[in-house]
């Protein structure tokens, strides 16, 4: 697979939480030289992002980042906040504490209220595969399908592991129709991004392949 090809998969990404403007608009440049599928960023950026981008380049941005443990309103407000600022797609963190605790309808109703809010923009669940079981991994797969959601995820970079391609086997064993699989954290390179959409993965959280297509043309 072609760079250019592995590049039409990945959301260009930059979380950190000493992230500046300058930073931004650094990625955004990238983003949009490379034509990615979109550059994620922090909230508080998306509206700088969407004026500077003037509409040439998708702007993802994080929900309830990175543990997942606001309540539902809050994730509520700060969905239709993103989305007020301009944001085209959404990432999501579900709540792991309700995961342990097995309140499946309680994690369903929370995605479907976002997808609600979201409406035709994108949705992407992250789930945080690091410190759920397998059992957990594939009811999530089921919740994220029921409620409606466009993506599962794997997870938020910051929590301790990230994307491992029996993970997104699995995810991409077990999601139902019309939900795809977002690998994201620990991505290492072409050669692992490449991997990790042979085997199903349909979106890519990452920098690392931007960095890569930059070294490439500096040869």
């Amino acid at each position: 697979m072609e760079t250019k090809d592995i590049l039409k998969f990945c959301d260009h990404t930059l979380l950190a939480q000493s992230a500046t403007w300058e930073d931004i608009k650094a990625l955004i440049d990238d983003g949009m030289k490379y034509e990615t599928a979109s550059v994620c960023i922090p909230p508080s950026y998306v509206a700088q992002a969407k004026e500077y981008s003037g509409g040439r380049l998708p702007v993802c941005t994080v929900i309830g980042f990175p543990n997942g443990y606001n309540t539902t309103a809050v994730k509520a407000f700060e969905t239709s906040d993103a989305l007020d600022n301009g944001a085209d797609e959404i990432d999501m963190v579900v709540n792991i504490g309700w995961v342990k605790d097995k309140k499946w309808e309680d994690i369903e109703e929370e995605i479907r209220v976002l997808k609600d809010i979201c409406d035709d923009h994108i949705l992407k669940v992250i789930i945080e595969t690091c410190m759920l079981t397998e059992e957990e991994k594939v009811k999530l797969c089921e919740i994220v399908t029921l409620a409606g959601a466009d993506y599962i995820k794997t997870s938020t970079g910051f929590g301790g592991g990230g994307a491992t391609l029996d993970d997104v086997k699995l995810m991409v064993k077990n999601v139902g129709e019309g939900v795809k699989v977002k690998a994201s954290g620990g991505i290492s390179g072409l050669e692992d991004a490449a991997e990790f959409l042979r085997i199903g993965a349909q979106r890519l959280g990452t920098s690392k392949v931007v960095k890569a297509a930059k070294a490439a043309e500096e040869k």
